[in-house]
């Protein structure tokens, strides 16, 4: 098995999506449906939005196994408008958006490749801070995944009208 990263662009939305599908696709398996709900996410207009926003403000990164897409994030100077509110760190940073797997990969190390490769990315723009948020409810097995990929909890967050519970992330990197 040999995975690649390479940068994502508009013809890739559809693979995107198709992996932010088939992480819902598993979540509601598992009995965890306060993460991002039990619908595909291609099927909600506001999410494609989000994604495309995104892809258009910032790079997008594909990692693929053997030559298939396997995961993806898209790396931008900032979070996005939906954490306006909280403080923001002070210096230049990259910030990490729509981290996302095909299941058909689990456990194969791609997600992970594609961190080291943001906090990569991240070093050589001579940016030292890297941060991400995730969904902080339940078992908060999202952020023992960050932290076991050398992000530490800064800023806990409320999200919505039903208090979508938020943790963001930062690594170090320079």
């Amino acid at each position: 098995m040999a995975i690649t990263i390479r940068e994502g662009g508009p013809d890739d939305l559809p693979a995107i999506l198709g992996m932010l599908d088939s992480s819902v696709e598993w979540l509601v398996s598992q009995g965890r449906t306060v993460q991002w709900g039990t619908e595909p996410l291609s099927q909600h207009e506001k999410t494609v939005q989000a994604v495309v926003r995104a892809m258009d403000e910032g790079t997008t990164y594909i990692a693929e196994v053997d030559g298939v897409p396997a995961a993806t994030l898209t790396l931008t100077d900032a979070p996005g408008s939906y954490l306006s509110y909280l403080p923001p760190p002070g210096e230049p940073e990259r910030y990490i958006h729509w981290l996302a797997s095909d299941r058909r990969f689990k456990g194969q190390g791609a997600g992970s490749a594609l961190l080291a490769h943001a906090a990569e990315v991240t070093r050589r723009a001579g940016v030292g801070l890297l941060r991400v948020d995730c969904y902080a409810g339940g078992d908060r097995r999202l952020v023992a995944y960050y932290e076991a990929n050398g992000f530490t909890p800064t800023h806990t967050y409320t999200h919505g009208p039903n208090d979508w519970p938020g943790q963001v992330l930062a690594r170090r990197v320079a």
